[in-house]
């Protein structure tokens, strides 16, 4: 195969179907962004968020009219005033990395640091410093391993990143929600919910790349981000950050491929590698392959992919594996799977003989088949089983650790991590999972509180009475999906 053959297999034109300004167009379900919905605006503040400065206003209206540009001159625009709002969206409690330095300290003396910073970017005398290596928990059990980059890094990679969202947030299709301003998780479950329940989705692959973070081609990734970016400074910055390495247990290991979770430039390194190598390619496959209907919803590297057709299904899942295996990745065998499922998929399985539709999880939820209060159609999302385990096992840990602070500081703290979960798992049909995890950490407070003393006065009573004043009761606090997916988009709009 040519060069030009090459570059013809990862490069392909796609035509939006709305206005290319409005960045958060929802192209899966053929309806894009209600106007004043698009774009999310850059706060001042410590808790500041990714924007559109007036500034790059140039750089996005050419790469929305022209998706072949490629930008030769963009490092001017990670100007001091650019590093100092990147600085202030930075959390001030955020760990720090190998250098020790904190958000307050850096902040003593900002505006001599970040004149630094800015000079040694633009000489050529900047250096990345190795990231520091941390461990989270995964709902499975397993540690997932996060690299924490220096406080300067994380500063200058937050600039970068806004400059370079200018560009390809023009590019990333309706259908990736991950890791972009203004996209939420729940964006992306209100849409695959809206798919299900008004496309024609029989069938749906639940698949999962193997190790997606540390499996990233730095060689790819380069060749992919040269579409677009033709400033060799800025490439160099984003190969410095790839090839810094991380520090762990007091030694370097130097790292040959993959991107560090946990530094603010891998979330967009992620997207930009996946719309190459799956978002334009899924594309283009449903619309030139596919027989049937088909929905793709992608948070990140999680995504679901949704058919008509078994056969479809099943030919889109042997090319995406030829596809994955061209860049270096693969599918998890374990945890890829192709079911039936949607609006009659129980009862096409009861006339063959067959039990319930088979469930999938995805963003934290169970998707399963059910049925309203009239008998027709109804998705059901409940609290994925595993992480409402691993977050009771992680309050009633830390419950153990307070539970000789006062009684007012337990309960503010517990109203918080309830409140906190409401906000994410309180769903419509969810109601049920929520009361048990309400219940469930009511009962880990009380048992640690009657552990503080063998003689304890903690009557039902009084539990009834700490448990009105500190824990909110179970409620639901999401609208349904299709009232939230129609009141952001286009109700007019065909559905395709």
């Amino acid at each position: 195969m040519n060069g030009r053959e090459k570059s013809d297999r990862l490069v392909v034109p796609v035509k939006l179907p709305n206005n290319a300004a409005q960045a958060a167009a929802e192209v899966v379900e053929g309806r894009s962004l209600r106007e004043g919905n698009a774009t999310s605006k850059t706060r001042s503040g410590p808790r500041a968020g990714q924007g559109a400065p007036s500034a790059l206003d140039r750089v996005r209206r050419i790469a929305q009219q022209d998706k072949r540009a490629r930008f030769t001159a963009l490092l001017h625009h990670v100007d001091v005033d650019r590093l100092r709002e990147a600085y202030r969206a930075l959390n001030p409690k955020a760990a720090t990395g190998v250098d020790g330095v904190t958000w307050l300290e850096y902040g003593l003396d900002l505006e001599e640091n970040l004149r630094d910073l800015h000079a040694r970017v633009h000489r050529g005398s900047y250096r990345a410093k190795p990231s520091r290596r941390a461990y989270i928990p995964k709902p499975d059990g397993r540690q997932r391993p996060l690299g924490i980059a220096a406080l300067e890094d994380k500063i200058l990679q937050r600039a970068v990143v806004e400059v370079l969202n200018a560009i390809y947030e023009t590019d990333f299709l309706g259908f990736s929600y991950g890791f972009r301003p203004g996209r939420s998780p729940h964006q992306a479950l209100d849409a695959l919910a809206f798919a299900i329940g008004r496309r024609k989705v029989s069938w749906i692959l639940d698949a999962d790349i193997r190790g997606y973070f540390e499996h990233i081609d730095r060689s790819w990734m380069t060749r992919l981000l040269e579409h677009r970016i033709g400033d060799r400074r800025l490439l160099r910055l984003i190969q410095k950050w790839m090839s810094a390495g991380v520090i762990e247990n007091g030694e370097l290991v130097d790292t040959l491929e993959g991107t560090p979770q946990g530094a603010s430039v891998s979330p967009l390194l992620a997207n930009v590698y996946l719309h190459y190598v799956f978002d334009l390619w899924a594309d283009r496959w449903r619309r030139r392959e596919a027989r049937g209907e088909v929905i793709v919803v992608r948070f990140a590297d999680d995504y679901i992919v949704g058919f008509q057709h078994r056969d479809d299904a099943e030919r889109f899942l042997t090319e995406l594996r030829g596809r994955l295996a061209q860049f270096n990745l693969e599918l998890a065998a374990e945890k890829t799977r192709l079911i039936e499922f949607g609006r009659f998929a129980a009862e096409r399985r009861q006339k063959r003989g067959l039990g319930k539709p088979e469930t999938f999880t995805f963003l934290g939820f169970t998707h399963m088949c059910a049925k309203d209060r009239h008998g027709r159609f109804a998705l059901r999302r409940v609290t994925e089983k595993k992480r409402m385990r691993a977050k009771l096992k992680a309050i009633k840990e830390e419950q153990k650790r307070r539970r000789h602070l006062p009684i007012p500081e337990q309960g503010r703290w517990l109203e918080r991590v309830v409140q906190g979960h409401y906000r994410y798992y309180a769903v419509p049909g969810n109601i049920r999972a929520v009361s048990t995890f309400h219940d469930q950490v009511q009962r880990h407070w009380f048992t640690a509180l009657r552990r503080r003393s063998q003689r304890t006065n903690l009557d039902w009573e009084r539990r009834s009475r700490l448990a009105s004043r500190w824990l909110p009761p179970a409620r639901i606090v999401h609208p349904w999906p299709d009232t939230r997916f129609n009141a952001k988009t286009r109700a007019r709009s065909p559905v395709r």
